[in-house]
């Protein structure tokens, strides 16, 4: 394994119980931290609030809780990604029962200069949409495409991939990923292609490949590695997976996640993992990323959220990170920024 001497930094932004929260979305919009949905006791959409956090005046007093209006509504398990200066989300699960939210294909779009959502829903409502599910995960091309992958339906688990072309609201679907079919997994987009890794089968978690999706030939690929903590990343699920640009290098950075599940399923926490991974797209190698000594870092955690914090120059890329489950199976407060 190749040497790095990248080191990253972790700052604690905010702890407050408002934010005590798992299975919930965080988008970082133009500087603006943008966190809704998730669950503060099993099975129990907190409300349909959005909470907002500036980076660039990142002080406590600073978090801003949107009222409704025309919000989705509460739910838990949901995926996002941003295009423009808009949060977009997909589905989830919620009411009494937590079914998957089937919404027919509609897309619920956050616009952060404006503070308000708006429904988008298909041109067509006669074609084809992915089916409604939670614990999927999503990505954006950053132009207008908006994807959806994998996660749970009603019964079982998914391995589909949906491209939603926000201008004209259209639904594609794409080949579907190598299996196995989960829930829990990770998507990011770079260089014109869909990276997934990771990920929940229904009996152990996924690790030990990256699947490539290059989308101007609707092609899978696979990179295999040593999921052995030591060459490459453990095996894990309900994690992150990040595209940032690192000393001038597109990588891939994926932390924390679920390692051995709960023998309580939904309801307890497994064995929680804090560890931090780059992966070079171009050299195709991982490195564990080291922590300045002495600084204070977030617990292990998984079923949290994160995103990308560009650099405004030709600096290095940082990492939002918030909430999740901590292996007592306890809910989290706290919102930390990771820079290199």
């Amino acid at each position: 394994m190749p040497i790095s001497t990248l080191k990253g930094r972790w700052t604690r932004l905010l702890a407050t119980e408002r934010l005590r929260r798992s299975s919930h979305v965080l988008s970082v919009v133009d500087q603006t931290v943008c966190i809704f949905g998730g669950e503060v006791l099993p099975r129990q959409p907190i409300d349909n609030q959005l909470d907002r956090f500036p980076l660039n005046s990142p002080d406590a007093a600073n978090l801003e809780t949107i009222s409704p209006g025309s919000a989705p509504s509460p739910r838990v398990g949901s995926a996002s990604a941003v295009l423009g200066g808009a949060m977009y989300l997909f589905s989830g699960r919620g009411g009494v029962d937590m079914a998957p939210v089937d919404e027919q294909g509609a897309v619920w779009a956050y616009d952060v200069a404006a503070a308000s959502w708006s429904k988008i829903e298909p041109a067509d409502p006669s074609q084809p949409h992915p089916p409604a599910r939670s614990y999927h995960c999503s990505a954006s091309d950053g132009q207008h495409t908006f994807f959806v992958h994998a996660g749970c339906p009603a019964e079982g688990r998914l391995s589909d991939l949906w491209k939603f072309n926000v201008s004209d609201r259209t639904w594609t679907q794409a080949p579907d990923a190598p299996p196995p079919q989960r829930g829990g997994t990770s998507l990011a987009y770079s260089g014109g292609k869909l990276f997934r890794m990771n990920g929940f089968d229904g009996t152990k978690e996924q690790g030990g490949t990256i699947d490539i999706f290059d989308i101007a030939s609707s092609t899978w690929s696979t990179q295999s590695f040593l999921a052995d903590g030591n060459d490459g990343p453990e095996p894990r699920s309900v994690c992150v997976l990040l595209p940032l640009r690192l000393e001038g290098r597109n990588k891939l950075v994926t932390l924390f996640g679920e390692h051995d599940p709960s023998s309580l399923g939904h309801a307890g926490a497994g064995k929680m993992l804090n560890d931090i991974w780059s992966y070079d797209i171009g050299e195709n190698w991982w490195t564990r990323l080291n922590i300045a000594a002495g600084d204070d870092m977030p617990a292990p955690r998984g079923w949290f959220d994160g995103d990308v914090v560009k650099s405004a120059g030709r600096g290095n890329d940082s990492i939002v990170v918030h909430g999740g489950l901590g292996e007592n199976n306890e809910r989290l407060t706290d919102l930390w920024l990771l820079s290199f």
